[in-house]
């Protein structure tokens, strides 16, 4: 049986692979926090839906590591539509009732993995 967590991320994934803007938006909670090349910082779920039509990502994850009973790393095969091979990628999602509120996308699993305990531990001690 699936988790919160693993069903929040499988949504995230699936709305965001099938560029649904509408469960894209429904996806993510208000605001989602979000790391990515171009920045950082909350945005609004239409914002989230705005970057999914733009982007064109399509993520496969390769593999799952839990960090928290909220904290969830996943390693993915990222392609975009000018993409010529998938680039591996890692991110940090933090899910919120059953939506993801945070997706931290970093450069490679280590860095992701690094980063999420960084957040456990500053979750745990406040």
């Amino acid at each position: 049986m699936e988790s919160t967590v693993e069903e929040a991320i499988n949504e995230w994934h699936a709305s965001v692979n099938d560029g649904d803007l509408d469960r894209s938006s429904k996806a993510v909670g208000d605001p989602v926090v979000v790391l990515g090349p171009k920045g950082a910082g909350p945005i609004t779920p239409e914002q989230f839906a705005e970057w999914v039509a733009r982007s064109g990502i399509r993520l496969v994850p390769r593999s799952w590591h839990p960090i928290s009973e909220r904290l969830m790393v996943v390693e993915a095969d990222a392609t975009w539509p000018e993409s010529q091979a998938p680039t591996r990628v890692a991110t940090v999602f933090r899910v919120t009732g059953e939506k993801v509120s945070a997706a931290l996308r970093l450069p490679d699993l280590r860095s992701a993995l690094e980063l999420a305990y960084i957040c456990r531990e500053m979750a745990a001690t406040e």
